[in-house]
């Protein structure tokens, strides 16, 4: 049997290479449907009118024309109301100070383009509804629209713009950043932005329901625990979140899109990331998730839709991977650099260009006694009808690394030869060649919301 495998795949090859520069075999007509044009529903940023009116602090019976001047005179659990122009940077170092503008955007503060606009020291202090605008442009100080470093700051429904870093929060507990739209200067490079929600050895803080573009990185995670992100949008920038060194953090119900990476996941543990989407995320690297060096976390229940890459995964160790829908992906799942023991199982594998890709010299056997993955082109047959296929199949072995190495090997996807070698790996398990291994695989998809992605748009 092992000589008549490997004669078919030389085969393969030899009718491989004289093919030249032949075009994908996938057929475009067959794909009446995309998610290309796929957007979410996000703020205009700029869309807000100027305060006409000079500004107006007010504390209690008392009128300034400076928010300094009126934080300077405030005490501890003072509300001062906003209103109008301000032309200046503000310290708030006196705890339990609330600064709220009359109505959303109807007072704006403006750093004039030098150091941070609003900085907050003192603890339990509460900002809401300013507009916050031209920090300068020196990240490397730190340069930001709002910086915390007291603990218990809630910061809500602001709209921060043209900054170096949105938010940034540094060595405090307790920070609330909620209903806030944040973007930085388009006339800066990605590269030389700062980020949108920046976490510097937080713990507990709270992001809630933010829209964020225009910057590096959307959230920023660095040595940061017990953060709770959810509701909130990041698009057009380089990374929409990106985990370093943080451990125990968990991200609900975010959307990604439109960005280089959706979610970047790197040098962590313990993380929770369930119920998010991640949209045409194709830029230089170009994943909906990328997983890096980390471990024992849950991925569960995100649906990862037009991207380079769906998932990633590089040297992760010990994940659960679990309930997700890849769809319309260039690869579905690409997993390498030694990563193992995952459990993966209940994913939806649909429209993508290669379902999953595997560098690796050894086989991963995903489900030996869970239920596997459902893929769209495994051709399943399930005679007990219990759900699950009758044999193993293999998303990812000789034909689909011969077809990644070799584009134009795509012509011959549906030919005889490709499909005995598919059913000899699948059927035969002496044929251990590397590559995946789905032990159970689904007979029908766990996701029949997937064709929601193509309801709302025209193609």
């Amino acid at each position: 049997m092992n000589e008549r495998y490997f004669a078919v795949v030389a085969a393969i090859v030899l009718a491989c290479s004289l093919v030249g520069a032949v075009v994908s075999a996938t057929d475009e007509s067959q794909q009446d449907e995309s998610v290309a044009d796929w957007s979410a529903d996000v703020p205009d940023v700029h869309d807000v009118a100027e305060p006409p009116d000079d500004g107006v602090a007010t504390l209690g019976d008392r009128e300034f024309d400076s928010v300094q001047a009126a934080v300077d005179a405030a005490g501890p659990g003072d509300t001062i109301v906003l209103e109008g122009r301000f032309d200046e940077r503000v310290t708030v170092d006196t705890p339990g100070v609330t600064l709220e503008a009359l109505e959303r955007d109807g007072a704006v503060i403006d750093g004039g383009e030098g150091g941070t606009v609003v900085e907050i020291v003192a603890d339990d202090v509460t900002l809401e509804g300013v507009w916050i605008r031209n920090s300068g442009y020196d990240k490397n100080v730190d340069d930001s629209g709002v910086f915390v470093n007291g603990s218990n700051a809630t910061l809500s429904a602001l709209r921060v713009t043209d900054v170096a870093f949105g938010v940034w929060i540094g060595s405090v507990d307790g920070a609330t950043v909620e209903d806030t739209i944040i973007a930085g200067r388009e006339d800066v490079p990605t590269a030389q932005r700062g980020n949108g929600i920046h976490l510097w050895e937080t713990t507990d803080a709270e992001l809630t329901n933010n829209s964020i573009t225009i910057v590096r990185d959307g959230i920023y995670y660095q040595w940061a625990e017990g953060v709770v992100a959810e509701g909130n949008t990041m698009w057009n920038m380089r990374y929409g979140v990106h985990y370093m060194y943080s451990n125990d953090n968990r991200l609900e119900n975010n959307v990604a899109f439109d960005n280089d990476v959706g979610f970047a996941l790197m040098v962590s543990s313990e993380l929770t990331m369930r119920d998010n989407v991640a949209v045409n995320n194709d830029g230089t690297s170009g994943h909906g998730i990328l997983l890096k060096d980390v471990e024992d976390s849950e991925i569960v229940g995100n649906e990862l839709v037009g991207n380079d890459n769906g998932l990633f995964v590089y040297n992760a160790l010990g994940n659960r991977l679990v309930d997700n829908l890849l769809l319309e992906n260039d690869v579905g799942v690409h997993t390498t650099a030694g990563s193992s023991n995952e459990l993966v199982a209940g994913n939806s594998f649909i429209r993508n260009g290669e379902a999953a890709f595997a560098e690796t010299n050894s086989q991963l056997n995903w489900n030996g006694s869970e239920r596997g993955n459902y893929w769209a082109e495994a051709r399943t047959v399930d005679v007990d009808s219990d759900g699950i296929g009758d044999t193993r199949y293999r998303p990812a072995g000789t034909v689909e690394r011969l077809v990644h190495e070799r584009p134009q090997a795509a012509a011959f996807a549906e030919s005889p030869a490709f499909d005995a070698v598919r059913m000899a790996e699948s059927s035969f398990p002496v044929l251990e060649s590397p590559g995946i291994v789905d032990q159970r695989p689904l007979a029908d998809p766990p996701h029949d919301n997937w064709r929601d992605y193509y309801a709302d748009h025209d193609h």
